[in-house]
C-alpha cells in the first residue's frame, strides 16, 4: 500500500469531494432515483459529469446501481449501506450551508432553488380538540 494521507479528511474528500458528489448523495438520501430524476434536480450538471460522478460513487461503494431487465432499460441509483454511513456528514453540511445562507442573505428561500430538498415547511394548523 503506497497511498499516504496527511490527515484523514483527505480520504473523505477523495471519495465525496468536488462540486457534485455531495449534491448527488443528498438527493439520494430521499430514496432511489433514475439518472433523469437526478438531472432534473441538478439542471446545471452536464450529462457527462453526472454519469462520471455516478460511476465514481458506485466504484467507491457509496451508491448501488440497480439495472432492471426491461424494455426500455431502467436504471436506478440508491445509497448503499456504506453510503448511508455518510448521512450525518451530509446532514451537517446541509445544516451549515443553510446557516451560512441565512447569515449572508437573510432569507434562505430567496437564494435556494425550488426543489424537493428545499421545500418550505407547511404552516402548522391549529388542532381541534
Amino acid at each position: 500500500m503506497s497511498k499516504k494521507y496527511n490527515i484523514s479528511v483527505e480520504a473523505t474528500l477523495e471519495v465525496i469531494g468536488g462540486k457534485w458528489k455531495c449534491v448527488i448523495l443528498c438527493h439520494l438520501t430521499h430514496g432511489k432515483m433514475r439518472t433523469s430524476d437526478l438531472k432534473r434536480n441538478m439542471p446545471c450538471i452536464t450529462q457527462k459529469m453526472l454519469t462520471q460522478q455516478l460511476r465514481e460513487l458506485e466504484q467507491d461503494g457509496i451508491i448501488n446501481r440497480i439495472s432492471y431487465n426491461q424494455v426500455p432499460p431502467k436504471v436506478e441509483y440508491e445509497l448503499s449501506e456504506y453510503g448511508n454511513s455518510l448521512r450525518p456528514i451530509l446532514d451537517s453540511l446541509c445544516a451549515w450551508g443553510e446557516s451560512h445562507i441565512i447569515k449572508e442573505y437573510g432569507d434562505k428561500f430567496a437564494v435556494l432553488e425550488d426543489n424537493v430538498l428545499n421545500k418550505k415547511p407547511e404552516p402548522e394548523r391549529a388542532s381541534v380538540d
